[in-house]
């Protein structure tokens, strides 16, 4: 059974920061690239990271680049997301995503408010 569980979402003052986790298991992790995608409310889902399997190089979102950091650990099939400096449009369900065999996780809420 594939699942994908992502961790770490909530709630942080602008300029704070957190760290999403998403530990994926019933498929071969260090196979794939992974990514983390945001949705916030009445927009369209985006593609914030991307990390590939084997070499790790990774892309970022444009709104994103220099203060968010995607990383993975294939020993314990683990992909995080550090999120610094955040700022109140980063607000948003953020979600696990292997791309190559289309699975997802539940998503995890972040909100960015004073």
């Amino acid at each position: 059974q594939v699942q994908l569980v992502e961790s770490g979402g909530g709630l942080v003052q602008p300029g704070g920061s957190l760290r999403l986790s998403c530990a994926a298991s019933g498929f071969t992790f260090r196979r794939y690239t992974m990514s983390w995608y945001r949705q916030a409310p009445v927009k369209e889902r985006e593609l914030v990271a991307s990390i590939t399997s084997a070499f790790g190089s990774t892309t970022y979102a444009d709104s994103v680049a220099g203060r968010f950091t995607i990383s993975r650990d294939n020993s314990k099939n683990t992909v995080t997301l550090q999120m610094n400096s955040l700022k109140p449009e980063d607000t948003a369900v953020y979600y696990c995503h292997a791309p190559g065999p289309n699975y997802w996780g539940q998503g995890t809420q972040v909100t960015v408010s004073s």
